[in-house]
Formats: C-alpha cells, structure tokens, sequence
C-alpha cells in the first residue's frame, strides 16, 4: 500500500531526478549499486524458497543492464548460485564497471537453465522507446517463456519493453513484480497488467497519519455533519450511496436534501440519514446547511436541468461551507468552467469528475483527457481555485497549488455506476472533518481503492460488498515495510 506520497514521473522526468542527483554530488555509479542492492534485498526478502534453485539474470546494453549486474553480484554474495544471460553486451560506461565487479561471482550462460525458479528482467530501462527488436525482443520472449514454465520474474524498474511514459507496448515482459527505483513510471500505472505487483524502492503511513482520529470521548458533533444535496426526480440511488458510504467512513451525522418525491425512498433505505426536501429558500439553506453542515456534497442523481444549475447555484452563494462537487453539479457548468469558479471562490472546495464529466466541464474531448491524465487537470484546478480530483485508473488529483498525486488503488470492481458516489461520501466525511479538499481528495480515493482490493473478485462484486469493505479498508493495520520500500500497489488480474 502506499505509504506516503511516491513520486509518478515519465522517462524525462525520471531522467531529470537522475542528472539531478548527479549533479548533487552523487555520483552515477552510486546510483546504480544503490539501485541494484536495494533491488536485491528485496528479490532475497521474497523469494528465499525459489532462490535455493539459483536466479538467472537477463542483461541488456544499458544502465538497466548494469543494474541487473549490481543484482547478480549481491545476489551471488548471499550465496545465491546466478546465472546471467547477456543478451546484449554493456555499452554505458557505469554498466561496464558493474559487470567487471560482479563477473567473477556469476556463471555466464548463453541460455538459462531449463529449471529457472527466479528471473529478473534487466533488458531496458525508463530509456527506451519503441518496439524491441532483434536481441532484446528475443530476450523478452524468453524470459516470458520462463515465466510460463513457473518461473516468477521480476522486472527492474519496470517491464522491459514497457514504455515508461505512456505504457504502449507490443512486446514487453510480463512481471510478477516490478522494482522501482524512486518514483513509479507513468508507463507501469498505465499497463499495471503487464507489472505484477509495483514495489517503489528507496534509502509509512501516510494516509494513517492524516487522517483524524475518532477519540475515545467523540460523539455526533466531534464527527462532523455532512450535508448531501442530490436525488432528483426517479435518482435516490445515488444519494443513499453517498449517505451510507459517509457513515462507513465516521461522519457524526448526514443529511440528504433531495427532491420531495425521493424522501421516503432515501429514509428507507439510509434510515441512520436525516432526510429532507431540496432547500427553496436562503432561510432553508442558512439554517438547514449552513448553520448545521461542516462540509457539503452536491450533485449525485441531482439532474441535468435549469433547476438544478440554479439549486447549485443558491447554495453555493448562500454558503461558504467547504464543498465538494461530483456529477451532475459539475455536468450543469458544461464548456463553463468560470461560471464554476466565480461560486467557488473563497473556500476549500474539492471536485471528483470521471474522464466524459471532466472533458464537459473543459470543452475538450475525452481522448485528450485520457492522453493527458497526469498533466490535464493543473490548468483547471487553478481556474477553479479547487482541488480536482481526476478518477480514473490510475486516479490523479491536482491541487490549486500546482501539486500533483496519483492514487493507483483500485480494481475494475470499481468499474460500475454508483462507485463515485461511494467516493464522494468517503471525500465529503473527510472534507468535513479536515476542512481540506487536497487531504480528503488523496486519502478518500486511497481508501475507496483499498475496499475494492479487499473484496476478492472482481466479476460477482457489487458496490455492496464495497461498502462492507470501508470498515477494514479505514483500518488496516499492515506492519509498514522496511526501508527501503517507499511504497507497494498489488498486482491487478490478468
């Protein structure tokens, strides 16, 4: 799980932490063996019955190469028997260095063996582009063979072949396990498939210690007050979703505000909610929100009309309340972000588009969106004054600040209608008891993610077994790794 917040970066960036680091006063071949080790002890960490049989190493002409010879060597001190294939020769100067260390203490083999229990992928690095050819390709394909035989394999940095910045790939490694060094590559967030699990290596409970405890003493006042403005016309799912998944997540008290024809639908279904009319005037807004609300969540099942765009509208000028915005209470701005802005202003506000809402609010098509998940959402975030929450696989939040943070929790169990809704009352009781929409974006997409992980299937799971999932996903208690493990995302299905 992630543990604080890791670093998602394209192989230019990753480029740039290097030279930055270089620069620095360290020098590159420190890099590598810090690389290589780390990476080692955590292959030792995991594999220790499979190691018994021997590894195999497979090395390509680059930096990725030398590290997979930082590997091999640390591997062989521990008195693991390591076989490399050099499939193509070293070429950087770093690289070179590393297999002349390590060469004595390997057995160097045109092929691995038969029995290979242990693989680790060290062909291309961040570096590379386009589609592997020739050698590499041929290493790629046997090391996946293995891997089809029971081997399990591990990838530095990540799949060879894996475009570290857009996750293309026609040939590539399939991993059990992906070593990151530093950061996690967009690339490997994008094909998680192709990735196994993700373990981002380095030299704690980040989310845990964010997130406001529940005293001994708390009662309904100390846990906050949510109020929920949505459930138009023949829409009260939405509503109870949110409603339940606030409970599940420890607010004090929530309040659904939904269209008359809806009350007793809510009631029977969220009968710990307290259930009332859509506000029609600013007295109902100042004493049934305002006064009695730490936080708002608008727009779930609310409707894509004038009515509610002018529902919005009043409540957001007669209250000053931290809120966050999700469906159609985004959807009512379409093409008219500074409309959204001019409410907004003056208070922490947090909004949760999917892909298709977000590119209505912009005025940009949907494919741009996707080309651009982990740059798109700054420029919006700044014009809003809010926090935005991109959701998707991988999720990226944006702060008005110019942050960035990526979730990648989750599973396609999430996949379905309704599952933003469970977010935004994860998000809104976390809005409410911090006031901070950055805090409550990151930590509520963390946990939404984790509750889906804890249901075992995918196929069969229903946002019911999400909900019943909050309770352990808001406590777990996972020992927290040991350096140097920044952070860990499990393998998704193939």
């Amino acid at each position: 799980m992630p543990l604080r917040p890791v670093r998602v970066v394209s192989a230019r960036e990753s480029a740039e932490r290097d030279r930055a680091a270089i620069d620095g006063g360290v020098p590159s071949q420190v890099l590598m063996e810090r690389a290589g080790k780390s990476a080692a002890g955590e292959i030792l960490r995991r594999y220790p019955e499979q190691l018994r049989d021997g590894a195999v190493v497979f090395t390509g002409p680059g930096n990725n190469g030398g590290d997979g010879w930082v590997v091999a060597g640390c591997l062989a001190h521990e008195g693991v028997k390591v076989t490399v294939v050099e499939v193509v020769a070293p070429k950087s100067a770093d690289a070179v260095a590393r297999k002349m260390a390590s060469i004595d203490s390997v057995t160097v083999a045109d092929n691995a063996p038969d029995q290979a229990t242990i693989v680790i992928d060290a062909l291309l690095g961040t570096g590379s582009e386009g589609e592997p050819r020739g050698k590499i390709a041929d290493g790629i394909t046997r090391t996946n063979r293995l891997r089809s035989d029971g081997a399990r394999v591990a990838a530095l940095d990540l799949p060879s072949g894996l475009d570290a910045t857009t996750g293309a790939h026609s040939t590539c490694v399939v991993a059990d396990v992906s070593l990151s060094f530093g950061a996690v590559k967009r690339g490997a967030l994008l094909a998680r498939d192709c990735c196994g699990e993700i373990v981002v290596l380095d030299d704690g409970a980040w989310v845990k210690s964010r997130i406001p405890p529940i005293r001994y003493d708390a009662h309904k006042g100390s846990r906050k007050h949510l109020a929920v403005i949505g459930g138009g016309p023949g829409m009260p799912g939405a509503v109870v979703l949110v409603c339940r998944a606030a409970l599940r997540s420890g607010i004090g008290l929530v309040r659904a505000l939904v269209a008359p024809s809806n009350v007793s639908a809510v009631l029977e279904a969220a009968p710990s909610a307290l259930i009332s009319d859509w506000p029609t005037s600013k007295l109902e807004i100042s004493a049934g929100i305002s006064k009695w609300a730490d936080a708002i969540v608008i727009g779930p099942g609310l409707g894509r009309t004038d009515e509610s765009r002018d529902l919005v509208a009043r409540i957001l000028g007669d209250s000053q309340l931290p809120v966050l915005l999700d469906a159609d209470a985004l959807n009512v701005f379409e093409g008219n972000a500074k409309a959204l802005a001019a409410l907004l202003r003056g208070r922490q506000a947090l909004i949760t588009p999917h892909v298709a809402e977000f590119a209505r609010l912009t005025g940009v098509s949907v494919d741009e969106v996707l080309a651009n998940r982990f740059e798109i959402g700054r420029e919006l975030a700044s014009v809003l004054g809010a926090t935005v929450l991109l959701k998707g696989s991988p999720t990226v939040v944006f702060t008005p600040a110019g942050e960035r943070f990526v979730i990648a929790r989750g599973t396609a169990a999430l996949g379905t209608g309704g599952s933003g809704d469970i977010l935004a009352g994860i998000g809104g009781t976390l809005l409410a008891q911090t006031g901070d929409g950055a805090l409550a974006a990151c930590c509520s997409a963390w946990v939404h993610g984790c509750a889906a992980e804890l249901c075992e299937y995918v196929r069969g799971t229903t946002l019911e077994d999400v909900l019943y999932a909050l309770p352990r996903a808001w406590n777990e208690t996972d020992p927290q790794p040991a350096p140097p493990i920044l952070a860990t995302l499990p393998a998704v299905a193939q």
